[in-house]
């Protein structure tokens, strides 16, 4: 008796440790899988994994190399130091970036050649030279024109441009540096931009996927927007760029293509160059193709040309007969191949189908694609996938002891009648253990970008799982404006932000919300960026729909967005223009929320970073001024020392607790 009363204890014990639902600190607890790259011989795969720590508000980082043969996962150093990368000769030894400085693959400090920073290198294929690129001070500067004020906290500008998505411009820019390799010291530096007043790799978000060698070891591509202060701010023309190590000189590859022209990769047998393109200048959610250049003959051709689909990265094959890549597609991101083919139209075959996100495609090993993978119940982990059927092996399995005692989400698609006659694809979440005979607190997710998809990714902040596990159902629509639905669908929402989306989220929550287990009186929307001002215009529109709001960094008043944000050729496509244009587009008289602000009468909890130009937050304060002065219930969470993201983990924690305080409070 008694060991059968034991037996049922434990079978308790066990049941409550397998059966939590995920709560901010979970969340945060998770490690974060990076992938690094594959050894040259194809026997390793090296990653690391950053965990979060509370009281420090830092992450620490540890390096780990996973071994085909075995399929064990060994850990090779544990640091507080940043892990900015990794790099490989054909050799197969290595140089690791850890804070930026260099390392060796036996764990031998690299001597640099000045005292400074050293980022998003790269050896070369021969392993005599090294690929890198440092902060330059290459304009002048308040400390050069006042020497004597060394105090002062003033900024002199006479250009726009002047601060950049979370940072000041303050002279110093990114160069491409050279420099001689050999046994553990880097000699005779050079800068591949003497002088120059722009960046390479290119900012905010570029790094060594802008930076590439050539298999002999001769030659280098570099990307680079080659603008500076009003001419930058309006463009989005970058240019790859080959500097030959033997002669010096430089030369504009893409010279000609006026939009976006980035990820550069060389063939391993050095016969082909490809990058991704967008056609249009000043249009940064055009359709990223890829293109490919026969390096004897000169031949260029689009690889993805008559696809109706955008890319997101690629690489060659081992035999560089084809290229496969990512991309967003029908609500997912998937892997998909390219032949490799100058006189005939290219054929591309869909290679995953699977629903998740195949996040990156890192490296090809026998028939199968090591990639980085997630979905909306799990964070990143490593994958193989074979080639020729899509079958995939997980690999590192760093969360899965803490996933197997948290209760998953059921998610589902949901398809939406839209008002034009389409249909629409939305992603619904459920709370763990639902009920469809309970009802349930409902929230209409609205995706940022306003052109980015709403896929299978898995945010450490807008985490779906977290929602759902809070009891609310959360639908998310695929509405106008994402990419893996087709160009046309991608592009109808610029110059319409207000318009046929605002029908598309209204079409989803409503045809939703007929659902018996749907709590009608009790309908929220949230979002952020593009989903923040989404929110906002809900506000003023939805006649009574919802009962709450919460708005991220959303833009309220588009005439002071248009005057205060800095990348002014998103303004100018996806609005149409200045508001002061003779003939004044639509969209600052029909499309700003401040317009319709008296119309406001459901509590709305504002949330803005105070480091964040790209939406200002002035926007923020705007809007919680013009609500409080209405007597709407609201609240301002304003996070000084954050961007357009929330990465520091007491600020996200802080964020999780405010959402779901005000959810209760007002939902």
């Amino acid at each position: 008796m008694k060991k059968l009363v034991f037996l049922h204890l434990f079978i308790l014990i066990f049941h409550s440790l397998s059966s939590q639902t995920m709560t901010p600190e979970l969340l945060w607890s998770l490690g974060r899988v990076n992938a690094l790259g594959v050894t040259a011989d194809d026997k390793q795969l090296l990653y690391t994994v950053s965990y979060y720590d509370k009281e420090s508000n830092k992450s620490n980082t540890q390096l780990i190399q996973y071994d085909f043969a075995s399929k064990k996962s060994t850990n090779i150093s544990n640091t507080n130091a940043y892990i900015g990368g990794i790099s490989f000769d054909k050799s197969g030894s290595y140089l690791i970036d850890k804070s930026g400085n260099f390392s060796t693959s036996d764990n031998k400090p690299v001597s640099l050649t000045k005292d400074a920073e050293y980022s998003n290198f790269i050896i070369s294929p021969n392993g005599k030279n090294i690929l890198f690129s440092r902060g330059v001070n290459a304009m002048q500067t308040k400390s050069d024109l006042y020497p004597n004020l060394p105090k002062t906290e003033a900024k002199i500008y006479d250009d726009i441009m002047f601060r950049h998505w979370n940072v000041w411009e303050d002279g110093i820019f990114n160069h491409v540096h050279v420099a001689d390799y050999n046994n553990g010291a880097i000699t005779n530096e050079k800068d591949l931009m003497p002088n120059e007043a722009w960046d390479s790799p290119t900012t905010p978000f570029g790094g060594t996927d802008d930076l590439a060698w050539c298999p002999e070891g001769k030659m280098i591509a570099y990307v680079a927007v080659k603008k500076f202060g009003k001419e930058y701010a309006i463009s989005t023309n970058s240019d790859i760029y080959f500097y030959e190590l033997a002669t010096g000189k430089t030369k504009n590859f893409t010279e000609g293509m006026n939009g976006y022209d980035k990820h550069p990769l060389f063939s391993s047998n050095g016969n082909y160059f490809a990058w991704t393109s967008m056609a249009r200048d000043g249009y940064e959610a055009d359709k990223n193709d890829i293109i490919i250049a026969d390096l004897k003959t000169n031949k260029k051709v689009n690889l993805t040309k008559d696809w109706d689909e955008s890319v997101n990265g690629f690489i060659f094959s081992k035999d560089n007969k084809k290229i496969y890549f990512n991309a967003p597609f029908r609500g997912a991101v998937q892997l998909f191949e390219v032949n490799i083919d100058f006189e005939n139209k290219p054929v591309i075959r869909q290679i995953s189908e699977e629903i998740c996100d195949y996040t990156a495609v890192i490296a090809q090993i026998g028939n199968k694609l090591i990639c980085s993978r997630t979905d909306m119940n799990h964070a990143t982990e490593i994958y193989a996938v074979d080639i020729s059927n899509g079958k995939s092996e997980q690999l590192t399995k760093v969360n899965d002891e803490a996933y197997s005692k948290i209760k998953m989400s059921k998610v589902e698609k949901e398809w939406i009648n839209t008002t034009d006659g389409k249909k629409m694809l939305a992603w619904v979440i459920y709370p763990p253990d639902f009920d469809p005979s309970k009802k349930y607190p409902t929230l209409l997710y609205c995706q940022g970008g306003p052109q980015s998809a709403l896929s299978q990714y898995y945010s450490f902040r807008w985490n779906f799982q977290l929602i759902a596990a809070n009891g609310y159902i959360v639908v998310a629509p695929n509405r106008r404006g994402m990419p893996g639905w087709g160009t046309a669908w991608n592009e109808q929402i610029s110059g319409d932000w207000g318009g046929q989306v605002m029908k598309d989220y209204l079409s989803a929550i409503d045809q939703f919300s007929v659902k018996a287990y749907v709590d009608k009186s009790r309908l929220g929307a949230v979002g952020a960026s593009y989903g923040g001002y989404s929110v906002m215009m809900l506000a003023g529109i939805h006649e009574n729909r919802f009962k709450t709001f919460i708005s991220h960094c959303g833009s309220y008043n588009l005439d002071s967005w248009y005057g205060s944000t800095e990348e002014m050729w998103f303004a100018n496509y996806d609005l149409k223009g200045p508001f002061w244009n003779k003939e004044k587009p639509k969209s600052y008289e029909l499309y700003s929320p401040h317009k319709f602000v008296q119309n406001w009468n459901t509590p709305i909890l504002i949330i803005q970073g105070g480091r964040d130009y790209r939406i200002p937050d002035i926007q923020a304060f705007e809007a919680f001024t013009a609500a409080r002065m209405q007597n709407v219930k609201s609240r301002l969470l304003y996070i000084p020392d954050e961007g357009h993201h929330v990465l520091k983990i007491q600020n996200g924690l802080l964020w999780q607790s405010e959402f779901f305080r005000w959810l209760k409070e007002t939902l």
